[in-house]
């Protein structure tokens, strides 16, 4: 659908190969640096250590990546956010949002996923035009509730149901802080709140082109630096 690509049991198979935590950490110190080392005037680090908590990240690890990305904490390494972007199997257009200590390492490791998979990696834009940036929230309600009435009433554009029996709300880029607040107040439990990119056009694929596809998205997924992936599918 255009959305970061997600794949069931990704987070459990993630954990057994203790990769997850790492990831948990560097979105961690990245929102601490971003936002300050106080989570409950920090939105993005208060969920980012909501999600760590729920696979049971160790809390030493959680305190350690916040001191690191505040400042306290001195080891030598600064996590950097990069985008790469990129053609993968069949002309799907992919963007890849990293978080690494080593840029020197993950451009070429990036470089050879996009070639090994039959895909060409692009200069910054070569993709970005096939996707808009947008505010993306997901959440639970209890009860009965209209989710289209309540998109309108909390100023998003757009909604659709996940796979895990909660709500995708889309939003324009500047509204993303505004919508959130209004969903809190009208009772959803926020998991996710952060600006995405959401695909303009969908690319047609067959059954064969698709599995090409996803082999190549969750191969991207796996990386070690890699934090979110988009694609026109």
């Amino acid at each position: 659908m255009g959305k970061s690509w997600k794949t069931a049991g990704k987070v459990e198979k993630a954990q057994q190969k203790g990769q997850i935590f790492t990831k948990l950490a560097r979105e961690i110190a990245v929102a601490a640096k971003a936002g300050g080392p106080d989570p409950a005037a920090n939105s993005r680090l208060r969920l980012a250590i909501d999600a760590a908590k729920k696979v049971s990240c160790p809390n030493d690890t959680i305190e350690r990546a916040i001191k690191k990305g505040a400042g306290l904490l001195d080891d030598g390494k600064v996590i950097e956010e990069i985008t790469y972007e990129g053609y993968g199997p069949h002309g799907v257009g992919v963007i890849v949002e990293c978080q690494t200590d080593n840029k020197h390492r993950t451009a070429p490791d990036m470089r050879h996923a996009f070639k090994s998979h039959e895909g060409n990696m692009g200069e910054v834009g070569s993709v970005a035009w096939m996707f808009e940036r947008v505010g993306h929230i997901v959440g639970t309600k209890d009860g009965t509730f209209d989710p289209d009435e309540e998109a309108i009433e909390a100023g998003a554009n757009e909604v659709a149901s996940d796979d895990e029996g909660g709500y995708e709300f889309y939003t324009n880029s500047d509204d993303l802080d505004a919508v959130r607040d209004a969903l809190v107040k009208r009772g959803w439990k926020v998991t996710t709140a952060e600006l995405s990119y959401k695909a303009k056009n969908i690319t047609e694929l067959n059954g064969d082109q698709k599995k090409d596809v996803e082999e190549f998205l969750n191969y991207l997924d796996d990386m070690d630096d890699t934090h979110r992936v988009h694609a026109t599918i």
